[in-house]
């Protein structure tokens, strides 16, 4: 009976672990245009970790647009957050969470609201779009001015990798 019990968890942990995705990557990304209207391509620097399951998602995400990554003439903008929810449609993986948003400038927003669509896909291949809910709508480079959010365009990865496994 012992054993019949152990088979049987073993086969439970085993079908678990197959209905897991780890969604993972980091890099740079282009947007390919000048959103700020400044002269300079913008892009940032990405990490994404998540790991999502059947019922439930779990990561961190971070989104740096700073040094050679240059966007709305801000010295800094990171967007850093804990993932806790997620879909998987196709070829993409979306998750969302709340994020903290520091402008670099002294004004940090805490609790915000956000969404990533990714694809897999190294340099020229995988992208990215955030979407930061309830803040910045209508600056530069928001494509959805109205909304209440600010939507990024998509992003290509131009160095490192996104994968979706």
């Amino acid at each position: 009976m012992a054993l019949l019990a152990c088979v049987g968890w073993l086969f439970s942990a085993g079908s678990f672990a197959s209905s897991i995705v780890v969604v993972s990557g980091g890099g740079s990304g282009t947007f390919g245009a000048d959103l700020d209207g400044d002269g300079d391509i913008d892009g940032s620097h990405f990490g994404l970790g998540v790991i999502i399951g059947s019922n439930h998602a779990q990561g961190h995400f971070e989104c740096l647009m700073a040094g050679n990554a240059d966007i709305l003439g801000l010295p800094l903008m990171a967007v850093e957050g804990r993932v806790t929810a997620s879909s998987l449609s196709g070829s993409s993986a979306t998750f969302s969470g709340v994020a903290t948003v520091n402008l670099g400038n002294g004004n940090i927003f805490r609790g915000v609201p956000f969404a990533v669509t990714v694809t897999a896909g190294g340099p020229g291949l995988g992208t990215l779009q955030l979407t930061v809910i309830g803040v910045f709508d209508g600056v530069p480079g928001d494509t959805v001015p109205g909304n209440g959010n600010y939507d990024l365009p998509v992003e290509t990865v131009a160095t490192g990798q996104i994968s979706i496994r």
